[in-house]
C-alpha cells in the first residue's frame, strides 16, 4: 500500500546550526496535515477531526533550534497515527482481519479508543466510517511510526555522543482541567513517570520557571508521561525525559483551535524555558546534583 504521505514529509527534524546543548524537543501531536485519503475515511468534519491535536505546540517551542537544540515535529495528525503509544497497540474492533497475539489489544489506551491508530477523537467521537485493513495499520506503523522513533533515537544518541548526557522534552497540550473543590486547576502538568524518568532537580527547575510566571503546576496527575517518556527516560544511563502538558485555554480557543490573545505570552514563557534548559550545568545534570536552578536565573 502506498503511503498517504508519498508526496510530502510525514514529519520533520529541525536542527540548529550548531548543537550547543544535549536537549531534544519532541512535538508528536501537533501535526495538522490531513491526507485526502484519510479524510475520505472519516465520518467527522474537518474541525471535529482536529480535536485530538496538540494544536500550535510546535509553534510554541519553535525557537528551540535557534537556541541550539534540535526539534522533531510530526506533520501527520494524532487522529491518523499516535507515536506516543506502543507500535502495535491496536483495537481489534477497528479491523476487518482478526488480530493475533503479537498485537497489544488489551491496554487501557486501546480500551479508551486511543491506541496507536485511534478509534475516537475527543469527546468519544468515532473517527472511521468503516473498519480498516491491517495493511493500513502496517503502512502507517512501518512507514511512519518506526522512522519517527528512529529519528528521535538518533537525536538523543547524538546528544549523548556530544555531551555524555541527553534530555528529551516531550511537548504536549491538554484540555482545560476544571477546578476541583478548593484546589486550583493546573495550567501545566509535568510528567516524569512518578520520578523515574528525569533528574528531580531538572523537574524542579522547569516547575520554577512556570510557577514564577504565575501558573499552577501539577506533577504526574493526570498525565504522568506517555510512551516516549517511559521508553526513552533512563536517568541511570544518562538519558532524562520529561513530558510537559500546557493547558490549551492559555494560548488558544479550544473550540475553534485559533490562537488567542495569550499565545504570544505563552510563547515568550516557553522561550525562557528553552533558554534555561540549554543553559543547564551538564555535569550537575549527569550527576543528579543540585545546582540546576542557576539555569533559571
Amino acid at each position: 500500500m502506498r503511503s498517504d504521505y508519498w508526496d510530502q514529509p510525514a514529519f520533520e527534524t529541525i536542527r540548529p546550526r550548531r548543537l550547543v546543548a544535549p536537549v531534544v524537543f519532541n512535538s508528536p501531536h501537533s501535526g495538522r496535515v490531513y491526507p485526502e485519503r484519510f479524510l475520505a475515511m472519516t465520518r467527522l468534519d474537518h474541525l471535529s477531526i482536529r480535536q485530538s491535536e496538540d494544536a500550535w505546540v510546535d509553534e510554541l517551542f519553535a525557537r528551540a533550534p535557534h537556541l541550539g537544540a534540535p526539534m522533531l515535529r510530526a506533520h501527520f495528525p494524532r487522529a491518523y497515527l499516535d507515536v506516543n503509544r506502543e507500535p502495535w497497540e491496536l483495537d481489534p474492533t477497528m479491523f476487518v482481519e482478526p488480530l493475533s497475539d503479537r498485537f497489544n489489544t488489551t491496554s487501557p489506551r486501546v480500551a479508551a479508543g486511543l491506541g496507536t491508530l485511534a478509534r475516537v477523537v475527543a469527546e468519544n467521537k468515532p473517527i472511521y466510517r468503516e473498519r480498516l485493513t491491517l495493511d493500513d495499520a502496517t503502512m502507517r506503523i512501518e512507514g511512519i511510526y518506526h522512522p519517527y522513533h528512529a529519528a528521535l533515537q538518533r537525536l538523543l544518541s547524538e546528544a549523548m555522543s556530544a555531551f555524555g548526557v541527553a534530555l528529551l522534552i516531550d511537548c504536549h497540550s491538554m484540555p482545560r482541567i476544571q477546578r476541583a473543590q478548593d484546589k486550583a486547576a493546573p495550567d501545566i502538568v509535568l510528567g516524569d513517570r512518578y520520578g523515574t524518568t528525569c533528574a528531580p532537580g531538572l523537574v524542579d527547575l522547569v516547575e520554577t520557571i512556570f510557577t514564577s510566571a504565575g501558573l499552577n503546576v501539577a506533577r504526574n496527575r493526570p498525565y504522568a508521561g506517555g510512551f516516549a517518556t517511559r521508553n526513552y527516560g533512563r536517568p541511570q544511563h544518562g538519558v532524562h525525559a520529561l513530558q510537559i502538558e500546557i493547558s490549551r485555554h492559555l494560548y488558544m480557543n479550544e473550540v475553534t483551535l485559533t490562537q488567542n490573545e495569550g499565545f504570544e505570552a505563552i510563547r515568550a514563557l516557553i522561550d525562557r524555558l528553552i533558554f534555561a534548559l540549554v543553559g543547564i550545568d551538564l555535569v550537575a545534570l549527569a550527576a543528579g546534583q543540585p545546582g540546576l536552578a542557576r539555569a533559571a536565573e
